[in-house]
């Protein structure tokens, strides 16, 4: 097996991302020493139980101490007061980056704290699931899917090519970002989504009398793909929402506009619009297939998955 990449690695956070994480690191030998740190101690036991790491700590300093690579794996909202926190026991010379869906929030929040001669490169994986917990992960979470980097002006080439070639060894592409490009991005492909699943899912919890009945009965259609996307996180998303306001504010509105418009064809009787509108639309799922972000099988696999051929 080929040398670690790093000696030691630092996980603050082990939830689907940290533990996915852990587990791909320990499969590829990118270091020869893994450290996790989480606030809940519970989850700190069970992340032990799984074997995920080398060594725990509740406290966060005590896990980044000698550190090569540090990756802060908490609710965007809680970046700040991590940076914070391990500021103290940072070597010189170590990276430290995120995996935040948000990226200038993150950036102003530890930018601050994080001293000279300590390499802070900002990035964000774009993979997860709606599971989340030490449990949820698995080493495959990040094959053939995007990681985002919003480097900062002085940011050391060299020290951003290790974390992207950590990241290719991951299984991830590499992209880069100004950060406000990024988060205008993500509203748009991630957090909006999020935000009307939510809302669908919402509304339909509102008509008790429909939910406790033919709604979650005949969840086999399109209901049942937004309650997926509203199974997730609650604390990462109402930090999201709450981090990246500005973006998804705008999204909303455009969202909104445009929803006008579809109630104004559906109103008026107005094919023509309705046929064009869901003709683009189909298009982009097949240009999402042929870039290798989805797998082109009915159902988004389900079948295969909850009833597999028999030998």
């Amino acid at each position: 097996m080929a040398s670690p990449m790093f000696e030691k690695i630092a996980l603050v956070g082990i939830g689907l991302i940290g533990s996915s994480l852990a587990r791909v690191i320990r499969r590829e030998g990118l270091a020869g020493h893994v450290a996790i740190s989480t606030r809940s101690a519970a989850t700190l036991a069970r992340a032990q139980e799984l074997g995920l790491g080398s060594s725990y700590a509740i406290d966060a300093k005590e896990a980044v101490r000698d550190a090569d690579l540090v990756i802060v794996s908490v609710p965007v909202g809680s970046s700040g007061a991590v940076a914070q926190e391990i500021v103290p026991a940072l070597k010189r010379g170590a990276i430290v980056t995120d995996v935040g869906s948000t990226k200038a929030s993150v950036i102003a929040q530890m930018q601050p704290h994080i001293p000279g001669g300590v390499h802070f490169i900002p990035g964000h994986p774009l993979a997860g699931t709606e599971k989340s917990g030490p449990d949820a992960g698995f080493a495959d979470l990040f094959d053939n899917r995007w990681c985002i980097f919003t480097p900062l002006p002085d940011t050391d080439p060299d020290a951003l090519e290790r974390l992207s070639e950590f990241w290719r060894r991951c299984g991830a592409n590499i992209d880069t970002m100004d950060p406000q490009h990024h988060d205008m991005t993500l509203a748009i492909v991630s957090h909006l989504p999020h935000i009307i699943a939510y809302n669908i899912v919402g509304t339909a919890d509102d008509l008790e009398s429909v939910t406790k009945t033919e709604v979650i009965k005949y969840s086999a259609s399109g209901f049942r793909d937004f309650t997926r996307l509203a199974a997730s996180d609650p604390t990462m998303w109402r930090d999201v929402c709450l981090h990246n306001k500005d973006a998804i504010l705008e999204m909303l509105a455009r969202f909104s506009e445009d929803l006008a418009f579809l109630q104004r064809a559906i109103r008026w009787g107005d094919g023509d619009k309705l046929f064009d509108l869901f003709t683009r639309t189909r298009a982009v799922r097949r240009s999402i297939i042929e870039a290798g972000q989805d797998i082109d099988v009915p159902d988004f696999g389900r079948q295969a998955v909850e009833h597999p051929a028999k030998n």
